[in-house]
């Protein structure tokens, strides 16, 4: 088979110990992302079949329609929100999907919570140069922490800002608030008692037309200015333009987030904010989530071109 990865920007994927089941395929790696559609079709016209990094490309009925050799898109992660089933139906291409792991992601948003509050990019930076002790930070002992959404990575977070000895207040649809209070958490009273209680609010929900923007101007601005929101879930979980608008009205204080609605990220008005901190992407990018994805990716591959499809997206 000739199979086409598509956005490998570090240039990672030849370097995994799951490479090696590719042994015997034609394998074409990109380290850029185009978005045009006649490049993409361009790159992916010869392709059997192609495994795509997360949501990096989206793939369309028009760019589908273009494409009668793919057979197969093989998705790392457990999620294909980026792909038309629909077309793929239609176009007769089988769509697998894989499973993914919550601590990478949990553990870089840990990472964010203290950055934001102890200032540590900002304090790097004026270390180096020359400049000593300048902000004052912000402990996380006996503040209250706020998870938007109990589900694997949301449910970490939780327990890391218990070891921090943090109240953990959460929030989330009926089914979140009630896996929180069976676990002995308090939830809110609502959604705007748990914006505005929140010392740190960490958003943990898949995006989906439900959530989308689920989190409003008005949400925002009833934040503490002493407050950090913390977001590596998806960027347009927050509705648009609402973020800088609020960052500069100084409610909440601070952004630390992981996630933009187009990337990757070039340029961003939101870069030359000074209470914004961003990381890109790396929620899901470390060398254990990449083996555990990348090998079930690539299994699914094998398995589809030995006749055994698995559990079709396309046709769920």
């Amino acid at each position: 088979m000739h199979i086409v990865i598509p956005d490998d920007y570090q240039d990672c994927v030849r370097e995994l110990d799951a490479f090696a089941k590719l042994a015997g395929h034609r394998v074409t790696i990109y380290n850029d992302t185009v978005s045009e559609e006649d490049a993409l079709v361009e790159r992916f016209q010869d392709a059997d079949a192609l495994v795509l990094i997360r949501e990096r490309t989206p793939i369309t009925a028009s760019l589908l329609a273009r494409l009668p050799k793919l057979k197969l898109i093989s998705q790392t992660g457990g999620g294909a929100a980026h792909v038309d089933m629909a077309a793929c139906r239609e176009h007769g291409v089988v769509v697998l999907a894989g499973t993914g792991s919550p601590f990478a992601a949990a553990e870089l948003t840990w990472g964010l919570v203290l950055s934001a509050m102890r200032r540590i990019p900002e304090e790097m930076a004026n270390l180096k140069a020359g400049r000593w002790q300048r902000t004052l930070g912000t402990g996380l002992k006996g503040r209250t922490l706020g998870v938007f959404g109990y589900g694997k990575i949301g449910q970490l977070v939780a327990r890391y800002g218990q070891a921090f000895e943090m109240n953990v207040l959460v929030w989330g649809r009926e089914g979140t608030r009630q896996r929180a209070a069976a676990a002995g958490l308090e939830v809110a009273a609502s959604q705007e008692d748990f914006f505005q209680r929140s010392d740190v609010l960490s958003l943990h929900l898949r995006l989906n037309p439900e959530t989308r923007g689920i989190v409003t101007a008005a949400n925002l601005a009833s934040m503490k200015p002493t407050a950090v929101l913390v977001n590596t879930s998806r960027a347009p979980l927050v509705e648009a333009g609402a973020l800088e608008a609020a960052l500069k009205a100084g409610r909440p204080g601070m952004a630390a987030v992981d996630v933009f609605d187009e990337e990757p990220v070039v340029e961003h008005t939101l870069l030359a904010l000074p209470n914004f901190l961003a990381t890109p992407h790396l929620g899901y990018v470390e060398k254990d989530s990449y083996e555990l994805y990348f090998g079930d990716a690539f299994d699914n591959v094998l398995a589809f071109d030995a006749g055994q499809t698995g559990h079709n997206l396309a046709e769920a």
